[in-house]
């Protein structure tokens, strides 16, 4: 039986790299992002794979847009196992009294709102398929429990997607439908380019940081996408290993 695969924001980064390595465990996968031209260079990396790869623009703050998503998986497909809820986006790094309502309302549309808009219309799909169920991964953050300066609007919304992981697996438990949570530090993407020059610390100064190759999140994904359903990985952080996380500083 073919497994079906919906990653978000899989135009770039984390999302490009899980999609490639899902494919290349033989998923067939969905390839979700507002970008056209970056989903396509994600299937194109795909090489052969390619022929296992729907890609569909949307915009995941959009309900209908999201409807219209999970519509096209269920005819296509007749089914999904996998959702990786893994678009995000940030604000300006700026003092907090200067953050705009938009630059505030457009992450919490994208980090929260979609994850859960994307995570409703996945469970009407588990819920009724033959066989039932499927996993759920939310892309969560280290910054949830240790934020950068000036990050109010990021780390809000990666904090709740603990509580939505936490609320999604006890809803889903008795439909056979498992969620868990990677929280990542560090994978060395587009997004974190800047910490090589330096980024903001708690102490005011501006310090390089440490990254990470972007495929050891990918076989995490990996990992707890190819487990039974009766086990689960709740939670995992992937790091770099010099971070200035554990201790104080």
């Amino acid at each position: 039986m073919k497994r079906v695969a919906v990653v978000t924001g899989a135009g770039s980064g984390i999302g490009r790299a899980a999609a490639l390595a899902l494919l290349e465990n033989e998923f067939h996968v969905v390839l979700v992002g507002r970008r056209a031209e970056a989903l396509k260079e994600s299937a194109r990396r795909a090489g052969e794979a390619k022929s296992r790869t729907l890609s569909i623009t949307a915009d995941i703050a959009k309900p209908d847009e999201v409807q219209r998503l999970f519509g096209r998986v269920e005819s296509e497909f007749g089914r999904l196992d996998l959702l990786f809820n893994n678009a995000g986006k940030g604000a300006p790094a700026v003092p907090m009294e200067e953050l705009s309502f938009e630059d505030w309302q457009s992450v919490v549309d994208v980090n929260l709102t979609g994850a859960f808009l994307c995570t409703q219309q996945a469970f009407r799909i588990m819920k009724k398929q033959s066989p039932r169920g499927g996993r759920i991964i939310n892309n969560g953050s280290v910054s949830a429990y240790v934020p950068r300066p000036f990050s109010a609007p990021y780390t809000a919304t990666k904090h709740a997607i603990t509580g939505l992981t936490k609320s999604t697996a006890l809803d889903g438990r008795s439909f056979d439908i498992a969620c868990g949570q990677i929280d990542i530090g560090n994978a060395a993407t587009e997004m974190t380019e800047r910490m090589s020059q330096g980024v903001p610390q708690a102490d005011g100064s501006i310090a390089s940081e440490p990254t990470i190759n972007v495929q050891h999140i990918a076989d995490a994904i990996v990992y707890m996408a190819g487990l039974p359903l009766g086990a689960n990985v709740p939670t995992m952080t992937v790091m770099a290993t010099g971070m200035p996380l554990v201790g104080r500083g």
